[in-house]
């Protein structure tokens, strides 16, 4: 595998601004997967594990504003954006440091021994361990949440996992500096800066999925390269977990009522929504079923008067927008496909919004209009016009996994009057996050929260979102009748640590 150099890219001119690193070679990334490795040890310890987490998100906020200005030169995305990104994943990080100081993330249960039981259960403590180094792969819309120091990062160093993050080559510039700034806050703690490893290039990615030291993978990008390092983890001679988030339409349902009552206020909602960074964002509703008719006709003309307000911008880079201009000139050729106001390029560099519009009818049934049923990646919804609850039924049954499904209700149906319940029902095994009367676009940093979804959304039932995250990087272990000298100390009975736990069938706290 040759080195080759990796450029900073400005995406407003498609200029290259400068060097900042070099493709790692085979050799250079079993160097970072192995130094990785060795630096477990440095987080086995919670309280400095805690620490440490804390201090990465101290740093992070201390060179907020090159950070800030490095993340813009790459992604076009602006420091307003950015800024609110940045404390978002400082904030991650001081949750995930909290979780850790809890421990219940650990789930402790120990079980004396009962000869009374059918069959007698003898001494059994179980607990969860890390599963070694995490290959990481970052996003391309999220430079900070969704990369070098995000939810995937932040999750895995939680549960005591060195992380290997292959970056992505939309922002290299701003990982090597997030890089940095990681390590430096592990020295603060004596950890070795091999706790935190970047790799640059594609055959570095593919390198890294494969390396027998690394135990598991998060992904955030695209169904092609997602399933591609999917099939790759799973056909190694040890396979292993691959959490990866590929694509989502999310789906919108705007009942017939809801739109007699609101249609103006649900337009603009989605204009917003729809465009909001771009349509750059893994939740931006990407299919709207709404209904014919007069109520339907005024939410079509809210929408088509605010998107038509939107400013054209810029996408994260040329191939994007090579693909999002491409991809709406095949969907709108497409019979019965009209273009109230016509996505596509907005100049040179830029892109404009949009939408689609098209009868239920033709994504009833399989045919020609499947297209419609994939993600657009860019500022453009696909407005599906249903005559009855037939043709929406008809549509829901054809469409692929979503991280979100939304429906917008009336007041009586959100009452429990009508078919609001049914629906619930029915949008429920389509996604991993049902929103009521709100927008998909904002992922709330929360205990419950859940950011995955039935494959394509995700290739697994964890979330790369909110505290459960962690789960996705251990084990669970038991130990059975197990001197209690050599016990780890989560496990003993006296708990030196105060831990949560279900002790003789009992929650403990």
């Amino acid at each position: 595998m040759a080195a080759a150099p990796v450029w900073s890219v400005d995406p407003r001119t498609g200029k290259q601004r400068e060097q900042v690193a070099v493709e790692a070679t085979a050799q250079e990334v079993d160097a970072a997967v192995r130094a990785a490795h060795n630096a477990r040890g440095a987080l086995a310890d919670r309280t400095v594990r805690a620490a440490f987490l804390r201090s990465a998100a101290d740093e992070l906020e201390a060179a907020g504003d090159r950070l800030v200005e490095a993340a813009d030169a790459e992604t076009a995305l602006g420091p307003v954006r950015l800024t609110g990104e940045l404390a978002r994943t400082c904030y991650q990080l001081r949750a995930f440091a909290g979780i850790v100081d809890e421990g219940a993330f650990l789930d402790v249960v120990i079980d004396h021994p009962d000869d009374t039981a059918t069959p007698p259960i003898p001494d059994l403590r179980r607990y969860k361990v890390p599963l070694g180094v995490v290959a990481v792969y970052s996003a391309s819309n999220f430079p900070f949440a969704f990369s070098v120091p995000g939810g995937d990062t932040a999750s895995a160093l939680a549960a005591g996992c060195p992380v290997v993050v292959k970056a992505h080559p939309d922002h290299p510039g701003l990982s090597e500096l997030v890089a940095k700034v990681l390590r430096r806050a592990a020295a603060r703690h004596d950890i070795p800066e091999g706790v935190l490893g970047l790799v640059h290039g594609f055959e570095a990615g593919v390198e890294l999925v494969r390396h027998p030291l690394v135990a598991a993978a998060g992904f955030t990008g695209s169904v092609r390269g997602g399933r591609a390092l999917f099939d790759a983890a799973a056909a190694r001679p040890v396979p292993i977990p691959f959490h990866g988030e590929l694509g989502s339409l999310n789906p919108v349902l705007v009942t017939e009522a809801a739109a007699a009552e609101r249609a103006e206020a649900i337009g603009a909602g989605l204009a917003g929504s729809m465009t909001l960074g771009v349509g750059q964002f893994c939740v931006k509703p990407g299919l709207v079923l709404a209904p014919t008719g007069a109520a339907g006709d005024r939410l079509v003309k809210s929408l088509t008067d605010a998107v038509s307000d939107t400013d054209a911008g810029v996408l994260l880079d040329h191939r994007m927008r090579d693909d999002f201009v491409a991809g709406i000139a095949e969907r709108a050729q497409l019979p019965d496909v009209e273009s109230p106001v016509t996505p596509g390029s907005g100049g040179e560099h830029t892109v404009s919004a949009g939408f689609l519009t098209v009868p239920a009818s033709r994504l009833a049934k399989d045919g020609e209009h499947d297209l419609l049923l994939e993600e657009c990646f860019g500022p453009v919804t696909v407005v599906v016009r249903y005559e009855d609850d037939t043709e929406v039924r008809a549509v829901l049954s054809r469409l692929p996994g979503n991280l979100t499904a939304t429906v917008h209700l009336s007041e009586e149906e959100g009452a429990g009057q009508g078919r609001g319940a049914e629906i619930l029902a029915e949008l429920t095994p389509l996604a991993g996050r049902v929103l009521v009367n709100a927008w998909p676009t904002g992922v709330a940093v929360a205990p419950a929260q859940h950011h995955g979804g039935p494959y394509p959304a995700t290739t697994s039932t964890s979330t790369s979102v909110g505290g459960t995250a962690i789960e996705r990087w251990l084990r669970p272990v038991a130990y059975q009748n197990s001197p209690a000298a050599l016990l780890p100390p989560e496990l003993r009975d006296d708990n030196p640590q105060g831990l949560p736990r279900r002790f003789n069938g009992s929650l403990e706290r």
